[in-house]
């Protein structure tokens, strides 16, 4: 990942000025973000919020070159607060574990900027190197790891790539009586309308998730999930594949239709263990979540 700045309380998100007609970072900034007034731009340079490569804050008629990389910190008007709290679990010099609750972005995307895990630890722990080695979906609870080291990153972003790391999620979700378990479901998964949904079509399997059954109730059963593999939604396009979709799901298998947050209904989704061998002491690490469905 590139070095960015970094300001105490927030990270910069960086973009390439394209090639064309602009004289100024001001205009070239309106010109590839135009749902992003131009008073708002000049607002956020007067308070610094825009950087050069170097990391000076540029002034509004700063001339603009062709493949200028700029640094800014994204803003959003009004951002709603997520009422849950984030629980740390683990600190040391290069791993930060952490328990997220459900509805709380990772990183700022869309409408969650401050609102989100990334942010929060950055302040709470005073450290800006903090960046996430793999990601769950807002909705859903459970296990973060973050390398809190820039030095030994890429050690720890290999167990992810290198699928050396077991990962158990739960879920609750109706009953798969007909079902032998375990279950292994390989499919091939891409991306689908709109754009945030996945969907399995025919073709070679990129995906796959080992399931078994923890416990049988009357009307749901609660799962162990096992991804082997890690596309966007996973564990949820599998289940609703299976006729079994995750209980308060909104996505899959149809879209709902778009309302504000029901923290009463959160997704029954939950990373709950992680386990590897550490790549820098070789000694064998887990971590369970202490949230519960």
């Amino acid at each position: 990942m590139p070095n960015q700045p970094f300001r105490r309380d927030s990270r910069a998100s960086t973009v390439h000025l394209p090639a064309g007609a602009s004289t100024s970072v001001l205009d070239a900034l309106c010109a590839r973000f135009p749902g992003i007034g131009r008073g708002e731009w000049l607002d956020r340079i007067a308070r610094g919020r825009v950087l050069d490569e170097q990391g000076v804050a540029i002034v509004p008629d700063a001339p603009c070159r062709e493949g200028m990389r700029l640094h800014y910190y994204r803003e959003v008007a009004d951002e709603a607060c997520i009422p849950f709290t984030e629980t740390v679990l683990h600190v040391d010099e290069h791993l930060v574990v952490v328990d997220k609750p459900h509805f709380l972005p990772v990183i700022p995307a869309g409408n969650f900027v401050e609102q989100t895990l990334l942010r929060r630890l950055v302040r709470r722990l005073d450290n800006p190197q903090l960046v996430p080695l793999h990601r769950i979906d807002r909705a859903t609870a459970g296990l973060v790891l973050f390398s809190a080291n820039r030095a030994s990153r890429s050690a720890y972003q290999a167990l992810f790539r290198e699928r050396r790391i077991d990962k158990c999620y739960e879920a609750l979700a109706a009953p798969l009586p007909a079902q032998v378990f375990p279950l292994y479901r390989r499919s091939r998964i891409v991306r689908g309308e709109p754009f945030f949904r996945m969907r399995e079509v025919a073709g070679e399997p990129n995906s796959e998730t080992r399931i078994e059954v923890i416990e049988r109730g009357e009307s749901c059963w609660r799962y162990a999930l096992h991804p082997v593999t890690g596309r966007k939604h996973q564990l949820r396009v599998h289940m609703a594949a299976l006729g079994a979709p995750i209980l308060h799901d909104t996505f899959y298998p149809e879209l709902a239709e778009v309302a504000p947050d029901d923290y009463r209904r959160p997704l029954k989704l939950l990373a709950q263990q992680l386990a590897f061998v550490d790549p820098l002491s070789g000694e064998p690490r887990r971590f369970t979540s202490r949230f519960t469905l």
